[in-house]
């Protein structure tokens, strides 16, 4: 028996015949999500008094960081560098080498089903993984500083640009690839010469657009001794020097806002 909240509704049309019109499931969608919103709400013990008595104190930490420390600036240069080149180096390495396991997670170059699992979960493995664990854990294999900050940012970016780019692949159209393998070129040839063109232009702008994300997620891979200007912004954190805070913030703001701009430009002309 249908339920009658979702049975179709009869129309009359002037004519005097009768059409069914299906109802929407959108009310049932809304009160499925609100059902779930008070479950969370009672489950993080979210409290809407807390947050409009305590708000305050966020503007209070804010006017410590203003006005920032112009004399702490001489000291942020060398980790802002250092926390440019780890994101620049991973993220390049990692987009060279999703290029790789994105072809082997693609059902449609690869025929073997069981490769292209493989390849499917280890990428979703790495995707599960949040960066500052990876970079915990690679800071007790290769010891703290930026080495440890460069595998992590290397092993998110295959992730990110390995899942964006395999189906990128399975979206192409095949027909060019087919003809050249008929010709009797190899898969890696006709992959190179009829895939490749395809996909080029978004795999080069995600992993720029990646790249602008790796810039934001190592200024705070300090925090677990991946080196960059997070271990300074940690520090003054913890000394409570606001003012050293709103110095290391304004330069990230304006080393990512310069980045994300120069990286859109590129973007636009690659797409």
């Amino acid at each position: 028996m249908q339920w009658k909240l979702l049975s179709p509704k009869k129309i009359v049309l002037p004519n005097g015949k009768e059409v069914l019109e299906k109802r929407s499931f959108m009310p049932i969608v809304w009160l499925i999500l609100f059902v779930l919103a008070v479950l969370a709400i009672r489950i993080t013990g979210f409290s809407l008094e807390i947050l409009v008595n305590r708000i305050q104190q966020f503007f209070v930490i804010l006017q410590q960081m203003i006005p920032p420390n112009w004399a702490y600036l001489s000291k942020l240069w060398q980790p802002l560098f250092d926390t440019i080149k780890m994101s620049l180096f991973g993220s390049i390495a990692g987009a060279i080498c999703a290029l790789p396991i994105a072809v082997l997670s693609a059902t449609n170059i690869t025929k073997h089903r069981g490769i292209a699992l493989v390849s499917k979960f280890i990428l979703s493995l790495l995707r599960t993984l949040p960066t500052l664990i990876i970079a915990l854990i690679a800071t007790f294999i290769f010891g703290l500083g930026t080495m440890a900050g460069t595998v992590a940012i290397f092993l998110f970016t295959i992730a990110y640009v390995g899942k964006l780019l395999y189906e990128q692949i399975e979206n192409a159209n095949m027909e060019a690839y087919e003809a050249m393998q008929s010709m009797g070129l190899t898969t890696i040839q006709a992959f190179r010469f009829a895939i490749l063109p395809q996909i080029l232009p978004n795999y080069l702008s995600t992993s720029l657009f990646c790249f602008e994300g790796n810039v934001r997620y190592a200024s705070i891979l300090g925090y677990v001794g991946a080196g960059g200007i997070g271990l300074l912004l940690n520090e003054s954190l913890g000394w409570r020097s606001y003012e050293n805070v709103g110095m290391i913030l304004l330069m990230l703001v304006g080393t990512v806002f310069i980045i994300e701009t120069t990286s859109e430009y590129f973007r636009k002309k690659l797409m």
